[in-house]
């Protein structure tokens, strides 16, 4: 199967992530694999958006995140509950946008080069968290809360098709 996450020119963010939306709802239908579903979601977020670094930590035990699929550069593979933005997101069960990493206390730096960053949580039906979608731009203040709503409905997609 070949597919194209290129989003058509003129659209708001928000339409963009709509767009997106319908399209990603066509990548899940029928597939079972998770780790696969996870590779393509990465993909199709950075081919879509241009996002520097897009990728999935998921709960490895009570105190580890560990790298899951990617779009980047080379990350770090262990992240602890509570650290740095990813660890945050999941201690705290939300979504952190955070501006600029250098202002975030206890940031933790995988790349030099990223600026800012967008962390989801992904919830079973029990609203336990599985893992976290982790988003880097190259750019301060990349991104707001269309992003956030976007991005947020994109994780609901997944975990409605993985964990309900």
């Amino acid at each position: 199967m070949e597919a194209s996450f290129s989003l058509p020119t003129g659209l708001t963010k928000a339409q963009s992530y709509e767009q997106f939306l319908t399209d990603y709802r066509l990548l899940l239908e029928g597939e079972t694999d998770l780790v696969a579903v996870l590779a393509n979601t990465a993909a199709a977020l950075r081919e879509a958006f241009g996002f520097f670094w897009v990728g999935f930590y998921l709960v490895q035990d009570k105190q580890w995140l560990s790298l899951g699929p990617f779009q980047g550069s080379v990350a770090c593979s262990r992240i602890r509950h509570g650290r740095g933005v990813c660890g945050t997101a999941w201690a705290e069960e939300r979504t952190i946008l955070v501006p600029d990493v250098d202002a975030f206390p206890g940031h933790i730096a995988c790349s030099s080069l990223s600026r800012s960053e967008i962390v989801i949580p992904l919830k079973d039906h029990y609203g336990h968290i599985r893992g976290v979608l982790d988003i880097d731009s190259d750019r301060l203040n990349s991104f707001d809360s269309d992003d956030q709503e976007g991005l947020e409905s994109v994780v609901r997609a997944l975990c409605q098709h993985f964990y309900e």
